[in-house]
């Protein structure tokens, strides 16, 4: 499963969670809760994978990986791995940085550009982090990651949730049998919009 399916499902698993104890409980749990009805508050920053092996494995490439990229700075994969690990022990900055660096040799690539958003979200970048899914949308119109996590910025973050319907009414039509396009619909629903 890759990074930013299990970012989606874990998002899900959040929504789901939220649905549950709102029904069971009398009133809104957050100020987040009672701003936007029906959409959960989120932290703040989207859930991720643990990193494979553990935090310790993840330490360990990090310092692997960053003789490799030292040595030679024009080897993509080794930046995005590093952007991967320090993505996975909670280092938003430092997996900024790395990605930018894969960036600069490799634009474009929709993958890294959505990793790079949600590390931009933690660090409660949220413009940027739009930016980044708005390119990564561009680049490849099908990657429906970078549009689910759009909606979640504009509907958690910015208070925007017109948009917010936009961005998930757009996984649906070009991914309708995605575990996104699920996603989306449930968050559409706690909106109390239609799915396309």
């Amino acid at each position: 499963m890759n990074r930013h399916m299990t970012i989606g499902l874990a998002i899900g698993l959040v929504v789901g969670l939220f649905v549950g104890y709102q029904i069971g409980s009398s009133g809104p749990s957050s100020p987040a809760a009672s701003a936007m009805p029906g959409m959960p508050p989120l932290p703040p920053q989207m859930p991720s994978a643990p990193p494979p092996g553990g935090g310790a494995d993840a330490l360990a490439r990090i310092a692997t990986l960053q003789s490799i990229v030292a040595r030679d700075p024009k080897n993509v994969q080794a930046w995005v791995r590093l952007g991967n690990d320090f993505f996975d022990t909670h280092q938003p900055q430092k997996a900024v940085e790395a990605y930018g660096r894969a960036l600069e040799l490799q634009p474009n690539d929709p993958n890294v550009l959505t990793d790079q958003g949600v590390m931009y979200r933690e660090l409660r970048q949220y413009d940027r982090a739009i930016q980044n899914f708005e390119k990564a949308s561009k680049a490849d119109p099908t990657h429906v990651q970078s549009l689910f996590n759009m909606g979640v910025v504009y509907s958690a973050d910015l208070k925007l949730p017109q948009k917010a319907v936009e961005a998930w009414s757009k996984v649906i039509r070009v991914a309708p049998e995605s575990p996104q396009a699920a996603q989306a619909r449930q968050a559409l629903a706690d909106h109390g919009a239609k799915a396309p």
